[in-house]
């Protein structure tokens, strides 16, 4: 990886953004220094140019960045680091430097949500007497029989709606079928990537006209 450190006095700037929802969470500044930490560590590490020091992020908080990858730009002279949040990442509190506390909506794509619903209840499986009263707690407790038994059941929901043209009830059942399929795939020891990697393999068998049979690809 060449980078430009010259063209700015030493610093590049450096956009970090969620790996798995896409949505930005921040922007920092980076020396060779703060770059060969970053890369050799896997956590992200800024030059902070207010305390005139390399400054990782999350060492005060506890709320690092775990490095996914990294991608300077054309020119050599910015940096896209895709990480994973272990809390929030602004001194706010909130997910995002780029948002604000009362904001209901944020800037990142709808679909992303997904992925940061499918982290909490990773989170809630991997960890379940931290909120033991949660609802998705309980239901990896029940075992996977259960949260399959769940699944079909908001299947059915869902189709009902949809036949019956409840466009009122219908997103509401659908919700529901997502989260517990999210639960489903977790108890499996799969995740949404998993899934998605198929539907690439679908989509690009399509696209360059290899289509498997009648009945397969998208």
């Amino acid at each position: 990886m060449t980078l430009d450190f010259d063209k700015m006095g030493g610093l590049i700037p450096a956009v970090v953004q969620d790996a798995d929802t896409g949505q930005v969470l921040m922007l920092g500044y980076v020396n060779e220094e703060a770059l060969r930490k970053t890369e050799q560590e896997g956590r992200v590490t800024f030059f902070s140019r207010s305390k005139n020091r390399l400054w990782t992020k999350g060492e005060t908080s506890g709320h690092f960045l775990a490095v996914e990858s990294l991608h300077p730009d054309c020119d050599g002279d910015a940096l896209l680091i895709r990480a994973r949040p272990d809390g929030p990442t602004c001194h706010r509190g909130t997910t995002s430097c780029f948002e604000q506390a009362n904001e209901t909506v944020y800037p990142a794509a709808p679909v992303g949500f997904l992925a940061e619903l499918e982290r909490l209840v990773q989170r809630r499986r991997a960890n379940p007497t931290e909120e033991p009263n949660s609802y998705t707690a309980k239901l990896f407790a029940k075992g996977l029989p259960k949260i399959a038994q769940k699944v079909g059941e908001e299947a059915v929901e869902t189709v009902i709606d949809a036949v019956a043209g409840n466009r009122a009830g219908l997103p509401g059942e659908a919700a529901d079928l997502l989260y517990h399929l999210l639960v489903l795939l977790a108890a499996s020891d799969l995740a949404l990537p998993d899934v998605i990697e198929v539907l690439r393999q679908r989509h690009s068998t399509i696209s360059t006209g290899q289509r498997r049979s009648d009945t397969e690809g998208i």
